[in-house]
């Protein structure tokens, strides 16, 4: 039998695989914050990466300031309790993924999977890109008290927050 622990662990990796799109967090070059949402795709090690026109606040955004806050976040009508919505946060670092490289279509080719044929038409349109968020950090909470961050030293693994891990 699981232990909270190990059944935390369990959600947190089934936990994105909800969503399609994630609730996005940019600040522009005059500190002015955006809050926006981006369809995308997920790798193994938690890598988001999201295909954005470059005509978007939150690309333009990234493009000045590559700090990104991405927000998993379960939607209310699901939730049996307002206040403590199961949700995970990521403090991620931007990078675009230059077009036309085997990265490039290694990522498209799974946007085409999961969106079908709207994909072919970006495609074509020059201002869109894929820009990768790697999480540095990150927090999942599923509950009152049941909260657990996440570290760069091993983003698939969650940590327990202790007292000591609040200060």
């Amino acid at each position: 039998m699981m232990n909270q622990f190990e059944k935390a662990q369990t959600e947190y990796e089934k936990f994105p695989e909800e969503f399609t799109s994630i609730i996005i967090s940019t600040v522009s070059k005059d500190g002015i914050p955006n809050a926006s949402y981006a369809p995308f795709v997920m790798d193994n090690d938690k890598n988001i990466y999201i295909y954005v026109s470059g005509l978007a606040t939150h690309t333009q955004n990234i493009h000045n300031s590559p700090h990104v806050s991405v927000l998993f976040i379960d939607d209310e009508a699901k939730t049996k309790q307002i206040f403590a919505r199961r949700r995970l946060n990521f403090d991620c670092s931007a990078n675009l993924v230059e077009r036309e490289t085997e990265k490039w279509q290694e990522i498209i080719d799974k946007f085409q999977i999961r969106f079908g044929e709207l994909i072919s038409t970006l495609r074509s349109l020059p201002d869109f890109r894929i820009l990768q968020l790697k999480p540095n950090t990150g927090r999942f909470v599923i509950g009152f008290g049941a909260a657990y961050n996440i570290s760069s030293e091993n983003i698939n693994q969650l940590v327990q927050i202790t007292k000591d891990s609040l200060s």
